[in-house]
């Protein structure tokens, strides 16, 4: 059998109007009741809330949850703010640094350049690297002094803090250093303070090796090496770098030169030492401008 539907409408209404119309009354008289300012409306006002605000704690469990949870997300929110903000910070800091460190060794070797002399005798020109051309096969940077400035091939090249190679090549306006870790390069060093001598050979790694040492045992990772001056190759003195053991188990020399940043260069003026074209220039009797005694029998002894 259909059910009427006009007749269950008619139903539905009026109660709906009734429970809003009561509604609204119990609304409206809560709102007169809260409005009114006299002792006895405080007092009911008291005891309603005191009977009626107890018993509906669990119905402010979910709004207190809410709320709570609004509040964890806001602070999360901030905090991720903050982290967000912290690590672009921290970026910013990481590049202040690097372009710090960078200044200060620029400075550091500016300052050594321009102040620094190793020996009274000997000068210097600064050149600033034009280019790197290291390989595998060849190490080598190019500077833009040459000729010009009175370059000659085999002058020590540093950086300011250790020697960096040698000039291996010279042209009008510029000049091609060879660097210590080339597998051409060989230059004579002593070892501090145990005064052995030894020839340092590059083999294109970062760290080269010591080769012909007198006495091994003598020597300790960490001693001070320096370039001796024997063959005239360098002058003596210079810093090359301290000893380390490799991982091979060669003894090998940690460079001092800061390969990683070749910006300037001081080329050391060496004009070597007088040269002795005959036997007898060495031996004299102490009078300035006497030719060199004879060295032979007297006349007496025939």
């Amino acid at each position: 059998m259909a059910k009427d539907r006009n007749s269950q409408a008619d139903y539905v209404r009026p109660i709906r109007r009734i429970v809003i119309g009561v509604l609204l009354f119990c609304l409206t008289g809560l709102f007169l009741i809260w409005r009114i300012d006299s002792p006895r409306v405080e007092r009911f006002r008291a005891a309603l809330v005191d009977r009626v605000v107890p018993s509906f704690d669990w119905a402010f469990v979910p709004v207190t949850k809410i709320a709570g949870m609004a509040d964890n997300f806001q602070s999360y929110t901030k905090i991720y703010e903050q982290n967000q903000e912290l690590r672009r910070e921290l970026r910013q800091m990481r590049a202040w640094k690097e372009a710090a460190l960078q200044l200060e060794q620029e400075n550091a070797k500016l300052l050594d350049l321009n102040k620094v002399r190793l020996d009274p005798k000997l000068t210097y020109i600064t050149g600033v690297v034009l280019a790197d051309s290291g390989s595998p096969f060849r190490q080598s940077v190019l500077l833009n002094v040459g000729a010009r400035d009175g370059i000659i091939d085999g002058w020590a090249a540093t950086d300011g803090l250790g020697i960096v190679g040698r000039i291996s090549g010279v042209g009008q306006n510029s000049a091609r250093v060879i660097l210590l870790t080339d597998s051409n390069s060989r230059i004579p060093v002593t070892i501090q303070p145990s005064g052995q001598r030894a020839i340092l050979a590059g083999d294109n790694t970062n760290a080269p090796a010591i080769e012909f040492l007198e006495n091994p045992d003598a020597v300790r990772p960490g001693d001070r090496v320096v370039s001796s001056g024997d063959g005239g190759v360098f002058p003596a003195g210079l810093l090359v770098g301290q000893v380390a053991q490799g991982a091979d188990r060669r003894l090998r020399v940690r460079l001092a030169a800061d390969y990683e940043r070749l910006e300037f260069l001081r080329v050391l003026r060496n004009r070597g030492k007088e040269v002795i074209g005959e036997p007898g220039g060495l031996v004299t009797d102490g009078r300035a401008g006497d030719p060199p005694a004879a060295i032979g029998p007297t006349a007496e002894g025939g």
